[in-house]
């Protein structure tokens, strides 16, 4: 049996369904009831209702140890999905929290039930940072304390550190680390939220450039890695590089709404940031952006996929084609 943490989310859902697909039994952890109506909707959306009903659902919180004992009963695999993705600076206490945290129990729990391969969703945000002679980011680069990170990108370096301590406790391991990822049914969160404000109508966009992946391919890699022999390593999952420009115009042209028009400066979205922390500050507004979010907004980074595909030889959908299927199942409203 095979168990999947974040189950309710962009990434575990469509694991989920590509799994029940495989024949595999499926154990899902969730959180609340109302968490579970969106994995539901997702296979609605794909027209798989059937096979939703095929999960064994398990209410459990990586957080809480107590609840989560009988969740790992009886499993062979894990993949540990669940993660925060904020950038609020006021929620570094439970980033770590969940994502660090959470993910050590997640260690503990397959180490004493002896699972034998446990699979960790990171980011391309864990990796490390270029020196002055390097253009390209790898699994490889190294991490550098001193410079600055995100709360986001730190927590998620430290699940790393987690899941390798498992390694080193006899678990055998291995980690993706995906860029951007795109995909559908799930509007509030990550790309889809992108998706939503750009229908709601999206003045400005900005140059930076970053590696983006279908949640197809995510997947499939996934599955792919966790049926061969890779251990104790991690991979880059990036389909395309592209500018945030392109992306959002793309988005906007598939939704079939007005593009953005103008260019949002460092100088611009230097201004943003800080009214954006102001109404924090005021109205308990939840923040949207940081500094160094913004930082990022315009930086262009690349990164190596060339280990993956020495074992993997599957081509990446091109993001373009992927943005144009994602935005097909965008509510119509």
């Amino acid at each position: 049996m095979i168990l999947v943490t974040g189950a309710t989310g962009l990434v575990g859902s469509h694991l989920i369904l590509a799994l029940l697909e495989n024949n595999s039994t499926v154990r899902a952890i969730y959180r609340c009831e109302a968490a579970i109506q969106k994995t539901r909707a997702l296979f609605q959306l794909y027209e798989k209702e059937a096979a939703f009903y095929n999960i064994q659902w398990i209410q459990a919180d990586i957080t809480d140890v107590t609840t989560l004992d009988a969740a790992f009963e009886n499993i062979e695999q894990v993949y540990h999905c669940a993660a925060l993705i904020s950038f609020d600076p006021h929620d570094e206490e439970l980033l770590r929290k969940t994502n660090i945290e959470g993910t050590a129990n997640v260690v503990n729990f397959s180490i004493v039930h002896q699972i034998k391969k446990l699979c960790y969703v990171s980011s391309i945000a864990a990796f490390g940072d270029l020196k002055e002679h390097e253009t390209v980011i790898t699994e490889n680069t190294e991490w550098n304390p001193e410079l600055p990170h995100s709360d986001y990108a730190i927590s998620k370096y430290g699940a790393e550190m987690e899941v390798w301590r498992g390694k080193e406790e006899g678990l055998e391991v291995v980690i993706v680390n995906p860029g951007v990822i795109i995909g559908p049914g799930f509007w509030d969160a990550g790309s889809g939220a992108l998706f939503s404000r750009i229908h709601s109508g999206l003045l400005f966009y900005t140059s930076g450039i970053t590696g983006f992946v279908c949640v197809h391919d995510v997947v499939a890699c996934m599955i792919f890695l966790m049926g061969s022999t890779a251990n104790e390593d991690r991979f880059c999952l990036v389909g395309d590089h592209l500018s945030f420009e392109v992306v959002i115009k793309n988005t906007a042209t598939a939704l079939g709404v007005r593009q953005p028009i103008l260019l949002a400066t460092p100088l611009i979205t230097a201004v943003a940031w800080r009214i954006d922390w102001v109404f924090s500050i005021f109205f308990g507004k939840q923040r949207t952006l940081s500094k160094l979010m913004v930082k990022s907004l315009h930086q262009k980074h690349y990164y190596s996929t060339e280990k993956l595909q020495l074992i993997y030889t599957a081509p990446f959908r091109k993001i373009e084609d992927c943005i144009s299927t994602t935005a097909k199942f965008f509510p119509k409203r």
